[in-house]
């Protein structure tokens, strides 16, 4: 959740002992055993004082001796990015979405290669640096919107959109038709704002599409994915097709209002969907769409994996920390129970992307950065000062489509463009 600068202050340090990627003690980092307490930070004030207490349960009795104690953060990228200038930020956190690539060595403990654990895992690529993975995948998703079915079957829509124009149609017609909210935008809590984002490279079906932001010097030019979905974020709110205010939206209340009906849509990564059918009046009213846009005839979706658990590196409990992260992936069911894409190559595709497959929606796993230019996309991003994973990125597309910002949208991928070009030709 599926957003990009640190704050001041950081030091870098020295990278501690390469970890192994076995279960039993004597692989474990430092060669400590596994015993003593850790401190678990996570996002999920939803789950801490439920499903993890179960898995506190299971992971100390399976490792007798063991302590786990969560921290439950809302603000989680805001807090724990301010956190990270100390040394206190748990024993397992889940790697900050504003971490860039070559930081990942300052902050967190290397897990082993991207050979040796990709072939196991999924989405290695996506937290690793020169060959090493800081980070395992919690769970991955698709990109998409998340609906109710009833809704849009009431409004006459039956099929996915095909462009952005059908889906403004489709959205049009759920207003007309019924009392829904076509599109609900999650404004104010911000981050719900950052899953547009995600949809990149599933909207041109390529799995390079980020890897070519490094040398696109125009991403908002017409036709680009960039334009493409922010377009079709400031049509929808511009053509009065969400929610009247977007400074009062709530997202904990959002779920019930997409699960009863009065919400229509929402970009949100396919992580949402159990959520949504936990709110609904009948589950089977929860489905999920592909971004409106084809190529070679055919949807795609970009899949990559969610935020991934890590070890600070600072940590006085290494060896129990990899342990968790490691039951976490193989053994917790999280991801299966979250309706997600396992990080386990070898597990089950989730029943919660049906409709994913009845529209015949291909699945792109995006391709990792060539060597040395791991971090080059995120570099751009900072100078450039847009923050593709900062809601006030989208935010600002909302203001100008209702009128809060006296800028038209064309300004606005005319000033991105510019400070995007900039900051690349400095980079490259």
């Amino acid at each position: 959740m599926k957003r990009r600068t640190l704050g001041v202050g950081l030091l870098a340090l020295a990278v501690a002992a390469t970890a192994a990627c076995g279960d039993d003690a004597a692989e474990q980092p430092n060669g400590n055993a596994i015993t003593g307490e850790i401190t678990v930070l996570t996002q999920r004030t939803d789950l801490v004082d439920n499903v993890f207490v179960e898995y506190k349960k299971k992971f100390e009795a399976k490792y007798p001796g063991t302590s786990v104690k969560f921290e439950a953060i809302t603000d989680y990228e805001g807090e724990v990015r301010i956190r990270m200038n100390t040394d206190d930020y748990g024993d397992v956190l889940l790697i900050p979405n504003s971490v860039t690539a070559n930081q990942l060595p300052t902050f967190f403990e290397p897990l082993g290669t991207v050979d040796e654990l990709g072939a196991k895992y999924r989405f290695v690529n996506e937290q690793a640096y020169q060959g090493k993975v800081y980070g395992l995948a919690i769970t991955g998703n698709a990109q998409g919107f998340v609906y109710n079915k009833k809704v849009w079957a009431a409004a006459g829509v039956t099929t996915p959109p095909k462009t952005p124009q059908e889906f403004l149609t489709a959205l049009t017609a759920i207003k007309d038709r019924t009392d829904a909210i076509p599109l609900y935008t999650n404004y104010k809590d911000g981050w719900p704002l950052t899953q547009w984002e995600g949809v990149r490279g599933g909207v041109s079906g390529d799995a390079e599409a980020v890897n070519k932001l490094g040398a696109d010097t125009a991403p908002w030019a017409e036709g680009k994915e960039h334009n493409l979905i922010d377009s079709l974020l400031y049509n929808a709110v511009n053509q009065k097709l969400t929610e009247d205010d977007p400074t009062t939206t709530n997202w904990e209340n959002s779920k019930k209002l997409i699960g009863t009906g009065k919400v229509a849509t929402m970009m949100l990564g396919s992580w949402s969907i159990v959520q949504m059918q936990a709110a609904a009046t009948d589950k089977a009213d929860i489905g999920y769409l592909p971004f409106p846009n084809q190529a070679g005839g055919k949807f795609h979706s970009a899949i990559g994996g969610d935020y991934k658990n890590a070890i600070n590196i600072h940590s006085k409990n290494k060896a129990t920390a990899r342990a968790w992260i490691d039951w976490f992936a193989n053994e917790s069911n999280y991801a299966t129970d979250q309706g997600g894409i396992a990080p386990v190559k070898s597990a089950e595709f989730p029943a919660t992307l049906a409709d994913f497959k009845t529209a015949g929606v291909e699945l792109v796993e995006l391709a990792p950065a060539p060597a040395g230019k791991e971090a080059l996309v995120g570099n751009i991003d900072k100078a450039a000062e847009i923050g593709l994973w900062d809601p006030k990125y989208r935010q600002r597309i909302v203001d100008a489509a209702r009128g809060a910002k006296k800028e038209t949208l064309q300004q606005i991928f005319d000033d991105l463009n510019k400070r995007w070009a900039d900051a690349q030709a400095k980079a490259s």
